[in-house]
């Protein structure tokens, strides 16, 4: 197999990932539609009120133990080892919560996150 055909098989599997995530996000809000205004008493939240609420969202790339001592004594240039491999993929969590995991990619000069996998519940 070559290379070429290698990476249109990676981009595939990617983009059917993407579209297993995309149908779990439209049940999720054909879910929710039944919260959208019209019954309920004042102070009910609509499903627009509802989607407009913040989250915090975080990606783990991994994680490492330490003595306070070994803290203090770190420094620029201090290597920290941490608990992943190198290829396998990052956390990603909502309000503290792993919900899916990804790659991380570069966009520009800035660092960010492919969605490889969402979790289920």
């Amino acid at each position: 197999m070559s290379n070429n055909e290698e990476i249109i098989e990676e981009v595939e599997a990617i983009d059917a990932q993407i579209d297993v995530a995309t149908d779990a996000v439209h049940a999720q809000v054909n879910e929710l539609e039944q919260l959208q205004a019209g019954g309920g008493g004042e102070g009910s939240m609509g499903l627009e009120q509802l989607l407009a609420v913040g989250v915090e969202v975080t990606v783990e790339v991994g994680r490492t133990r330490s003595t306070f001592s070994e803290l203090m004594k770190m420094g620029p240039g201090t290597l920290l080892e941490l608990d992943r491999d190198a290829h396998e993929p990052a956390d990603i969590l909502v309000n503290g919560k792993i919900v899916a995991n990804g790659e991380i990619v570069t966009i520009g000069d800035r660092y960010g996150v492919r969605i490889t996998a969402v979790l289920a519940d």
